[in-house]
């Protein structure tokens, strides 16, 4: 017989500092499966990716593998890919459009819902329709704007409460967009890493290290993005609840009210985008334009950097996949050609920005696997933190507040 010692997560996880075994230890992996990703809501896919009836593509929820479906309703449905038989995958293509999926052991068959459909030899069986087995189905999927998310747990919260102040920020998001909607349908670029999933979450809002891991970048591109993570940068990183953060760059963005400055350009370099938001948003299409997009991170695996989208895929304790795509905004082909463009130089095979951050993930992951010291320092700016009007706690452009955030989040998760 085997006992299970529970984990003392209240001992792991300090106001200032978290224990490194948080990021080596199977055990926590194991937990950390069933109370978040199995029990609470995880970002699976994007409406736009199963766009017509009978579409559908292979996702995960950590490491379930999962086929987003879209019904010829219209209705979307996350299945398990295990045959109600013997175990066996019902589908193995990344994508595709049909109405069934057929297990390629025994040839059992099932709607695109889920429900069973046949099954070769049936008087084996006593008979049609003798079997009530189907598909595994998450018992819960919701989306906003778009953005798909499941959970397996019947009885989550629902996903606006989850979302929170977070699902504002998705909100920015769809605006950008002259018809009010966002796809994520240019396709995903799948980058394999040795690192614990909680590194890369950490490191989404985390302004403090942009100076210093991505200087070269900056430096050669002549980018204007290192000052806005600055000790003199007038933006804040807030802690929105939930786990969820951002890396707020608004001030920055509203002191020199530059249309389009917070996309590296200038309206008159894509003027048809510009006209068509101020045709839509009237005198508020200037604001909009001089905000900008998001920079979000959305607990526990969706992240938005402005003009790309992330999903982490947790595989063990010490490996995940980051999925990422550029944003495509609706009704506005020549600004998502540039959007295209620009992530593929950024996080593309060959891209800069997401190799820098790959690179110190897994020196992240190499270094806590050492036994001193044991502990992981996350106190800065705790002393200069204050609350905006909206009562959430906000620091400096480089202050681990969300991070400090997050561990609070994910302690209090840990603990139910």
């Amino acid at each position: 017989m085997t006992t299970t010692t529970r984990v003392d997560y209240s001992a792991l996880i300090q106001p200032t500092r978290v224990h490194g075994s948080l990021y080596t230890d199977p055990a926590i992996f194991a937990d950390e499966l069933e109370r978040i990703w199995y029990g609470g809501w995880v970002f699976v896919g994007h409406a736009s990716e199963v766009r017509e009836p009978n579409d559908y593509v292979r996702k995960n929820i950590g490491p379930q593998d999962i086929i987003m479906t879209r019904d010829r309703a219209g209705e979307i449905h996350l299945l398990v890919n295990r045959c109600a038989h013997r175990g066996n995958l019902v589908c193995d293509a990344p994508s595709g459009n049909s109405s069934a999926f057929r297990c390629a052991y025994h040839g059992w068959t099932y709607r695109n819902t889920g429900e069973l459909l046949g099954y070769p030899y049936n008087k084996g069986y006593g008979g049609k329709g003798n079997l009530d087995l189907k598909l595994g189905v998450v018992p819960r999927v919701e989306s906003y704007h778009g953005f798909v998310f499941g959970s397996f747990n019947p009885e989550v919260v629902p996903l606006k409460e989850h979302l929170g102040a977070a699902a504002g920020e998705l909100d920015r998001l769809a605006r950008l967009s002259p018809e009010g909607t966002v796809s994520l349908d240019a396709g995903w670029l799948r980058h394999q890493t040795h690192a614990n999933w909680k590194l890369l979450a950490e490191n989404e809002t985390d302004g403090y290290h942009p100076q210093f891991v991505h200087g070269s970048i900056f430096s050669v591109t002549g980018s204007t993005i290192g000052p806005l993570y600055s000790d003199n940068s007038t933006a804040v990183t807030r802690a929105l609840g939930n786990g969820h953060s951002e890396n707020d760059l608004r001030p920055e963005f509203r002191k020199f009210a530059e249309p389009m400055r917070w996309f590296g350009t200038t309206p008159d370099r894509v003027p048809e985008y510009v006209a068509a938001m101020r045709a839509k948003h009237g005198d508020a299409a200037e604001e909009i334009l001089i905000e900008g997009a998001p920079h979000v991170m959305v607990f526990p695996n969706l992240f938005v950097a402005e003009i790309q989208v992330f999903n982490i895929q947790p595989i063990s304790y010490n490996e995940c996949v980051q999925f990422s795509t550029a944003v495509q905004l609706d009704g506005a082909p020549e600004l998502n050609k540039r959007m295209l463009s620009q992530s593929i130089g950024s996080v593309g095979p060959a891209g800069m920005l997401l190799a820098d951050d790959t690179e110190m993930y897994e020196r992240n992951q190499r270094g806590v696997e050492q036994r001193l010291p044991e502990w992981l320092d996350i106190r800065r700016g705790v002393g200069r933190e204050s609350t905006d009007p909206d009562g959430f706690r906000i620091g400096g452009a480089t202050d681990e507040t969300a991070m400090r955030a997050f561990w609070q989040h994910y302690k209090n998760l840990m603990e139910q």
